[in-house]
């Protein structure tokens, strides 16, 4: 046995024993694969309707004792679809910890409902208005796997908090009514947990509004749950280019056949996908792990875009590293170590509604009105020269 509600480390509750817990894992997936459907439209709901999402659920497949979880679960949401446990190797690896809840989320004294004040900053419900030109846009209040780490623990999963059709439409209004918005983020919960015809139905809507130049689709299903994406689903958001797809990989071990087969039929049906990923303890918080997830990213032409400094989220601290580990990640295992396509910008969405803000090595050692001098990545220094004011002095 292991005893691990309290220690990070450790991360489950006292009556589980991690062998048992792999052999059932490993039964769960046998009985889904026996059942799996040939790839269709309604595997991704089949997906959802067998997935883990109770207390004695977590007893009856995983052996974990249900009493342990019923108060966590009465706060922060459960749900974990047969493909993603699937891809659990054991107990506390970078699938478990992201997936399967953890005592230790009760246990955050530090952590702030809403970090990010998206609650503050809405002018509608469903509106975050913090940046000029674009608003972030809350469509769908579930998804097909609770993060533990999840930025909206305090939304998502709840359903005193379901989004209905009136609250999208009075979010159409204001977007409309806002002719500097030219960029709309549709998140939530996860976007493509709506039916096709309602994502039709937001799409078109937001594409008649003549300012709206840019829409971007919030969505961790390509990783979570790659079933979703469907050739039926790329012709409806095809129909409303330019729409991207930001989705979200966070270790190599989710980038699965089925996962490439999404990403790339996204991208084949010429939508641009892009990836952002949160820097997690015990998860991808080593310059090799985040190298490896950035390349293989890249092979099923998934573009990194975002590394993200982990928000101050309650229930989520266990997950934070320090900032210097995001910029080591960077200096030591990316810029100058693979292509430049493989790096994202690491950034941190600052506390109280500040917006991101973008972090970098210690790369300049000096800055003035001579020179420029620089640190690369392998340790050398180099000298840039500043251009002499005196040049533009010069009669042609």
């Amino acid at each position: 046995m292991i005893t691990s509600s309290v220690r990070y480390s450790e991360g489950v509750s006292e009556s589980i024993n991690p062998a048992i817990v792999l052999e059932k894992i490993q039964e769960v997936v046998a009985e889904f694969r026996a059942k799996q459907r040939p790839e269709n439209i309604e595997e991704w709901e089949w997906q959802l309707r067998n997935s883990i999402s109770t207390p004695q659920q977590l007893e009856q497949k995983l052996g974990m004792k249900a009493a342990d979880f019923v108060q966590l679960a009465k706060i922060y949401a459960i749900r974990v679809s047969p493909y993603y446990l699937g891809l659990i190797q054991k107990v506390n690896d970078p699938i478990w910890l992201q997936s399967i809840p953890n005592l230790i989320e009760m246990q955050d004294p530090e952590g702030i409902v809403d970090s990010l004040a998206e609650d503050e900053m809405s002018p509608v419900p469903g509106i975050t208005h913090r940046y000029p030109d674009r608003v972030l846009f809350l469509i769908q209040s579930q998804c097909a796997m609770y993060c533990r780490f999840c930025t909206r623990k305090r939304l998502v999963g709840d359903p005193m908090k379901t989004i209905k059709d009136e609250q999208i439409r009075l979010g159409i209004d204001y977007i409309r009514q806002h002719p500097e918005v030219r960029d709309v983020i549709l998140s939530g919960g996860d976007p493509f947990m709506l039916r096709d015809d309602r994502i039709d139905w937001i799409l078109h809507d937001l594409r008649a509004i003549p300012h709206v130049e840019i829409i971007r689709l919030d969505s961790r299903m390509p990783c979570t749950l790659p079933q979703r994406i469907t050739q039926q689903l790329c012709d409806v958001i095809k129909k409303h280019h330019p729409v991207y797809v930001l989705t979200h990989f966070n270790h190599p071990s989710e980038i699965t056949p089925e996962a490439k087969r999404a990403c790339e039929l996204m991208v084949d049906n010429g939508i641009p996908v892009m990836d952002q990923t949160v820097l997690l303890k015990g998860v991808n918080d080593d310059p090799m792990t985040m190298r490896k997830l950035m390349q293989d990213l890249l092979k099923m032409r998934v573009r990194p875009y975002y590394l993200y400094q982990a928000d101050l989220t309650k229930g989520t601290e266990h997950f934070r590293t320090k900032v210097e580990v995001g910029l080591r990640i960077i200096k030591e295992g990316l810029r100058g170590h693979t292509s430049g396509l493989a790096v994202p910008h690491f950034v941190i969405d600052c506390p109280g509604g500040g917006g991101k803000v973008p972090l970098l090595p210690e790369y300049v050692l000096d800055f003035n009105d001579k020179a420029v001098v620089m640190r690369n990545f392998e340790g050398k220094i180099f000298e840039y020269p500043q251009i002499d004011p005196n040049y533009y002095k010069i009669q042609y």
